[in-house]
């Protein structure tokens, strides 16, 4: 388990004015936690990406994030939650390449590439829940 984390307000989705205000959010908390600027990147376009999802195929959700501290390590760890129709197969939806959408698939599994820790919790009709985090190099 990861703690402590600093107490956050949690970002709804609902817009695409939404995804840029989670996006922002999470580049001020990478750079107060001194992330270096190419980590700063990684989790801004994953989150941009994760944001993004929660909107178009969540129909919308809330985003939570915090900076986090485990064994001395810092870091930001970033939760994206929907109630929409989940997904039915992680594991093809995990594989370069594929897309439910007109994407070029890189979506999850790009954004899986870009963190520290990646864990999804979905089911069809039971929404999905993704947690991501990046450490402090």
């Amino acid at each position: 388990m990861t703690s402590p984390a600093t107490e956050t307000v949690p970002h709804a989705v609902q817009s695409d004015a939404d995804v840029v205000r989670v996006r922002q959010a999470v580049r001020d908390l990478a750079v107060s936690a001194k992330l270096s600027l190419v980590d700063q990147t990684k989790l801004v376009t994953a989150t941009s990406e994760l944001a993004r999802n929660t909107l178009v195929y969540g129909g919308g959700g809330e985003v939570r994030a915090a900076l986090v501290e485990r064994a001395g390590r810092i870091g930001i760890e970033i939760v994206f939650s929907d109630d929409g129709p989940g997904i039915p197969d992680v594991d093809l939806a995990l594989t370069d390449g594929w897309t439910s959408g007109s994407g070029m698939g890189l979506g999850l599994s790009g954004t899986k590439r870009l963190v520290d820790e990646f864990e999804i919790d979905t089911a069809p009709g039971a929404g999905t829940r993704v947690r991501i985090l990046k450490w402090k190099r």
